[in-house]
C-alpha cells in the first residue's frame, strides 16, 4: 500500500513538473517539549523542539495573497458548510476529468482543501492508466487549481520541457507543498488523500510534517506509515536537531516503527560528534527513547560517550533524562565508573524544582546500582513526603510507588543501609494499584490455566500487594515433589513460586529487546523476598490458546522451577 502511495506521489510530480513554483516556509511554533515519562524532564523549546526553517518570500502577488490568506485558515476546522458538502458530493460521484474540473468553475465555495482532493484523484487515474496528464495539465481549470494550492503558474508551461524543472527526464520532488501551515498536506478531507503526497515532499518536510502532528496530538495511522516508509527509504541523512524532533513525534504520539528508529539513530550516531555546544538536544533524544521503550546498545553506548566528554557543557535536566531513559531501559554502559563520578556527582538536590523529579532520579540510580545511602536517605524521610505533597501535582500514585520500591530496596538490595525508611503507617502504601485492561485479559487467562492445576481455593493468591510498590499475578507453594500446599499455614521448607504476567509494555522494543528496568527491579526484589519468580510473556503465552496448551505450559514451568531447588 505505502508503494502504491509512493507512486502516486510520483505521478503527482508529474503533473505540477511544468509548473514553477515558490513557497514560504513559516516556522511552526508548538507547546513547549515536555520530555515526559512522568519524570518532569524538559527540553529547551527553541533548541530541542522547534521544527526546521527555510525562509523564502513568495514571489508575485497571487502567491503572496493566498499565503497571506492562509495565516488565517484554521487548519483543524472540521465543519462543513452546505455548499461545501456539495462540492464534496461532487467530487466523490465524478466519473471524468472534465466532470472533476467542471467543479472548479463558477463556484465560490471551491477551497483548496477541495483542489487537493481533486488532485489526489487525479493522480489516482494516472496511476491506473484511466487518463493522461497531457488531458489536462494545459486546461485552465487545472492552472486554477495550480494558483489556489499557492504556485505561480508560467506563461509558456505548455509543453515546454526546458522549463520543467525535470532535467534529463528525472522526476524531482515537490518542494512547493508548503508543510509550513500544512493546509496542503494535513488539511485534507481524508487521511489517505494526504499520505498519498508524502512522497513527493522533501525529507526537512516530512519531519515538519510529523512535528506538527506531535504538536496537535493527532494520531493519523496512514500518514504516519506513510511518513515512516519515505523517512526510513531517504538516502539523505537527518542531522541532530531532526532526528530530536522525529523522535518527539513519535514517542508524544506513541507511535512504534522498528525501521524509522534504526533509521533515526543511525543518523543520530553520525551527527553526533559534531555537535559541540548543545545538550538540550542530546537530552531531548535520550528522553524520547526512553518514552518510546526503544533500546539500542550502540546508540545508548555514543549518548554516553558524548555526555561523559562534554560533562561541563551538560544541563542537570540532560543529564537526569540519561539516567532515567538508561534505568528504564535496562542499559549499564561499558563506562559505568566515569558515568558514576563525572555524571552521577556533577548532579544535587537543588538542582532540581519539583520533588518528584527528585525522586524520580533517585529511582533511576538504584535501578542502575548506582544509588548511595545518602540518596536513600533523602527520599525515605518523613519530611520528604510532606515535600512531596506541596508539588502542584501532589503525592501521584507513581510517586507512592517508587517510593515503596526504593523503601523494599534499600532493606533488600542496597549495601549496609543503616539509615530510615517508610513507617508502617506511611501514606505512600496507600496507592491503588491495577493492571491495564490488556494485560488484565492476560492475567486473567493465566488465572483460567492456573485453576486446572491448582483447583484448591487456598493454593493460589491472586492480585497480591507486595508492599514492594507493584502486583504479583498469582502466588503458590509447593513441596519438594512439586505438590500443591495451602497458602494459610506456615510451611518453613515450602517453594515460594510467584508468578508475573509480562506484556508489551513490560519490555523493550528496538534493535535489542529485553526486560525493561522496571521489570528486572520486580524480579531482584521478589527473588531478594525469597520467591522463585516464574515470568509468563506475552510473546509465549496468548489467551487465544486453548486451554490444554496454556496449563501445559505453567505446569512445564512449574517442574523446572521444583528440579532445580
Amino acid at each position: 500500500m505505502l508503494g502504491l502511495q509512493r507512486f502516486a506521489g510520483s505521478i503527482v510530480t508529474q503533473i505540477y513538473r511544468r509548473a514553477a513554483y515558490s513557497s514560504n516556509v513559516r516556522s511552526a511554533s508548538g507547546p513547549l517539549a515536555t520530555a515526559a515519562t512522568g519524570q518532569g524532564t524538559e527540553v529547551s523549546e527553541t533548541e530541542a523542539r522547534a521544527p526546521a526553517t527555510d525562509p523564502k518570500k513568495p514571489k508575485g502577488q497571487l502567491v503572496a495573497a493566498a499565503f497571506e490568506s492562509l495565516r488565517n485558515e484554521s487548519p483543524t476546522d472540521d465543519k462543513k458548510t452546505p455548499a461545501s458538502s456539495s462540492i464534496d458530493d461532487r467530487i466523490i460521484n465524478a466519473k471524468s476529468v472534465n466532470g472533476l474540473l467542471a467543479i472548479t468553475e463558477n463556484n465560490n465555495a471551491f477551497s483548496r482543501k477541495h483542489a487537493l482532493r481533486i488532485v489526489s484523484i487525479l493522480a489516482e487515474w494516472s496511476t491506473v492508466d484511466r487518463v493522461k496528464i497531457s488531458e489536462f495539465e494545459n486546461d485552465t481549470r487545472f492552472l486554477r487549481i495550480c494558483r489556489m494550492l499557492g504556485r505561480t503558474v508560467p506563461k509558456n508551461s505548455g509543453g515546454n520541457t526546458k522549463n520543467s524543472g525535470d532535467v534529463n527526464g528525472n522526476t524531482k520532488r515537490i518542494s512547493g507543498f508548503r508543510t509550513d501551515d500544512l493546509n496542503t498536506v494535513l488539511g485534507v478531507a481524508g487521511d489517505d488523500e494526504a499520505a498519498k503526497l508524502i512522497a513527493s515532499i522533501s525529507l526537512p518536510q516530512m519531519v515538519k510534517v510529523m512535528s506538527t502532528l506531535a504538536q496537535r496530538k493527532r494520531r493519523s495511522t496512514p500518514l504516519l506509515r506513510s511518513l515512516a516508509f519515505n523517512i526510513s527509504s531517504s538516502s539523505e541523512t537527518l542531522d541532530l536537531k531532526q532526528s530530536a524532533d522525529v523522535l518527539y513525534a513519535m514517542s508524544t504520539l506513541n507511535f512504534q516503527d522498528s525501521v524509522l528508529g534504526a533509521k533515526v539513530c543511525a543518523d543520530v550516531q553520525a551527527a553526533l560528534p559534531k555537535n559541540l555546544e548543545k545538550s538540550a538536544v542530546v537530552g531531548s533524544i535520550l528522553t524520547s527513547l526512553g518514552i518510546l521503550r526503544y533500546r539500542d546498545l550502540d546508540i545508548l553506548e555514543s549518548l554516553t560517550q558524548w555526555l561523559v566528554k562534554n560533562s561541563e557543557i551538560c544541563r542537570p535536566q540532560d543529564l537526569s533524562a540519561y539516567f532515567l531513559t538508561s534505568a528504564l531501559l535496562n542499559f549499564k554502559s561499558a563506562q559505568l565508573d566515569d558515568v558514576s563520578n563525572k555524571l552521577a556527582k556533577s548532579i544535587v538536590r537543588e538542582d532540581f524544582t519539583k520533588q518528584s523529579e527528585w525522586l524520580s532520579y533517585v529511582w533511576s540510580l538504584a535501578m542502575l546500582g548506582l544509588v548511595e545511602q545518602k540518596h536513600l536517605d533523602s527520599v525515605l524521610s518523613p519530611g520528604f513526603l510532606e515535600l512531596l505533597e506541596k508539588d502542584k501535582s501532589g503525592l501521584t500514585p507513581v510517586s507512592k510507588m517508587r517510593l515503596l520500591n526504593l523503601n523494599s530496596y534499600a532493606q533488600l538490595l542496597a549495601t549496609d543501609y543503616k539509615g530510615v525508611l517508610l513507617p508502617a503507617d506511611s501514606p505512600a502504601y496507600q496507592v491503588p494499584m491495577a493492571h491495564t485492561k490488556t494485560k488484565q485479559i492476560l492475567v486473567n487467562g493465566m488465572l483460567d490455566a492456573l485453576k486446572s492445576l491448582l483447583p484448591a481455593t487456598n493454593h493460589v493468591q491472586t492480585s497480591v500487594d507486595s508492599k514492594m510498590g507493584f502486583l504479583i499475578d498469582a502466588l503458590c507453594h509447593f513441596d519438594a515433589n512439586r505438590n500443591p500446599l495451602p497458602l494459610d499455614k506456615e510451611n518453613p521448607n515450602a517453594i515460594k513460586v510467584a508468578l508475573m504476567v509480562i506484556d508489551f509494555h513490560d519490555i523493550c522494543h528496538g534493535t535489542h529487546r529485553s526486560a525493561s528496568g522496571v521489570t528486572n527491579l520486580t524480579f531482584d526484589l521478589l527473588e531478594k523476598s525469597g520467591y522463585q519468580v516464574i515470568p509468563v510473556p506475552y510473546n509465549e503465552f496468548s489467551t487465544s490458546d486453548k486451554l490444554l496448551k496454556r496449563v501445559q505450559y505453567l505446569d512445564a514451568k512449574f517442574k523446572a522451577i521444583v528440579s532445580s531447588k
